[in-house]
């Protein structure tokens, strides 16, 4: 049977600014959950080799595959998430309302913002579709997506000046 958790981190970026208080992150099944700062933002360290980093306004949820606790997808319908699946540790997708992004082993990054995903992959492959499979495509190192509704995917390799930007999202 999967299960299916879900977390919503909407007013924890408020929360951090206005009050001295320690932000309190929601912990997944077979997840440990992290809070860091500057900026914002929760790292759930999951079994089976798969990490995800949300920005603090992120809405998340994890599904578990019934495997030792391991996640195999997780859900965003805002703000951004870093994702690091260990190689050789199997599948895991990211699904959004405009796409799916499935890897198999990498490090990526995906954004829900203005009616569309972005989809970054730092190292590793991922293939990103709509939320229907259709119309995939494949990322490697470097390469970039947009995925809105009613445009064509499109694989591009993206500007260090928009890596930057959407990393440093997450510190980095």
């Amino acid at each position: 049977m999967v299960k299916k958790n879900y977390v919503i981190f909407t007013m924890l970026l408020l929360v951090a600014v206005l009050s001295p208080q320690t932000l309190t992150a929601q912990t997944f099944i077979g997840c440990t959950a992290t809070n860091l700062g500057d900026p914002p933002r929760i790292v759930y360290q999951c079994a089976g080799g798969v990490t995800l980093e949300a920005e603090a306004a992120t809405i998340l949820g994890i599904v578990e595959s019934g495997n030792n606790d391991r996640p195999s997808e997780a859900e965003i319908s805002s703000d951004g998430v870093l994702i690091e699946v260990a190689p050789g540790s199997g599948p895991f997708q990211i699904r959004t309302p405009h796409a799916i992004a499935a890897v198999r082993g990498t490090v990526y990054a995906v954004d829900v913002h203005d009616g569309k995903t972005a989809v970054f992959v730092s190292r590793g492959e991922v293939v990103v579709s709509r939320p229907d499979g259709s119309e995939p495509v494949v990322l490697t190192g470097g390469d970039g997506t947009d995925v809105a509704p009613g445009e064509p995917i499109t694989v591009r390799q993206w500007p260090m000046e928009r890596v930057n930007a959407f990393l440093s999202r997450f510190g980095r």
